[in-house]
């Protein structure tokens, strides 16, 4: 067991998390805990922006035409929120462990203004998901996370301080850029995750490309462009996992009826909205109900 992996497994048994599955926040705001004592299938998900420390266990994230495994040792930066096809495994019969830290965009912008008056910025691939290797730097200053996180006096004092080192060290590191072009407000980068912002707050509106490509600024072509570039597919594409994952939310925990749900977020053919629900779940809006009562 690395010494990352060991720090959260006394995470969760100072706080009664041996059982626990799923994701909770810290007594840190914006900082969560992952547990997962199984391996789970690939399945379509949406990953929103931060920072993933993977202490035990590994993911592979399926894209169109790539993948990205990740894994104890390894972390996660995304600076947008990205539908994908993930699934999880178990190494040796051991959970599944990370934390996740979202990103403050008053606390980004601040340190890449700070960092820019020292040295010039290095340019990279330009999309929303990138992992790479955790570093000396990176390991010290998760475990001064995990160590404060046990501790409520110490998170309240130098949680904020920590976790602001910790975003400081993603920038500095080898996918810094996937975090710093969201602090440059007139680059692509930045401009689709504006737009990003507005297909997730606005999903249930008429929403049209040459719309969100007028509201940055951008002709279509370039729109497009970017917005692939960024999040690997089509900003219709995007809309429509969008949509049909808040309508999964809206029928396994709210209850609501399938035709309703699809009323909610934006479609307007309920026959349409079962079929691209049945192609993308891989199941009925019934049958997941069954599943999850099951």
């Amino acid at each position: 067991m690395s010494s990352i992996a060991n720090m959260m497994q006394k995470f969760a048994e100072h706080n009664n998390l041996l059982n626990f599955e799923g994701n909770m926040e810290t007594i840190i705001p914006g900082v969560y805990f992952h547990r997962a004592s199984k391996s789970s299938p690939r399945q379509p998900l949406i990953y929103n922006s931060g920072i993933i420390i993977v202490g035990q266990g590994h993911k592979i994230i399926h894209f169109p035409d790539h993948q990205i495994k990740y894994g104890e040792g390894d972390y996660l930066v995304l600076g947008v929120p990205v539908p994908l096809e993930c699934e999880a495994f178990t190494d040796n019969n051991q959970p599944v462990m990370g934390i996740v830290i979202d990103i403050n965009p008053v606390m980004l912008h601040k340190l890449v203004n700070q960092i820019g008056t020292h040295k010039p910025f290095t340019t990279g691939q330009m999309s929303g998901v990138q992992s790479a290797k955790i570093d000396g730097a990176m390991e010290q200053v998760t475990h001064r996370l995990l160590s404060v996180l046990n501790n409520p006096i110490e998170a309240d004092v130098f949680g904020e301080d920590i976790v602001k080192e910790l975003v400081y060290r993603v920038l500095c590191g080898p996918q810094g850029h996937t975090l710093i072009g969201l602090a440059m407000h007139d680059g692509h980068y930045a401009r689709i995750a504006r737009t990003l912002s507005t297909m997730h707050s606005s999903y249930a509106n008429q929403i049209t490309v040459e719309g969100l490509a007028e509201d940055v600024n951008m002709s279509v072509s370039s729109f497009h462009r970017a917005f692939r570039q960024v999040t690997f597919e089509s900003p219709l594409q995007y809309l429509k996992k969008v949509r049909l994952a808040k309508a999964k939310e809206l029928i396994t925990s709210s209850g609501s009826k399938a035709n309703e749900a699809a009323l909610k977020v934006g479609y307007t053919s309920p026959s349409q909205f079962s079929r691209e629900f049945k192609r993308h779940f891989n199941k009925t809006p019934s049958e997941m109900l069954i599943q999850l009562h099951n």
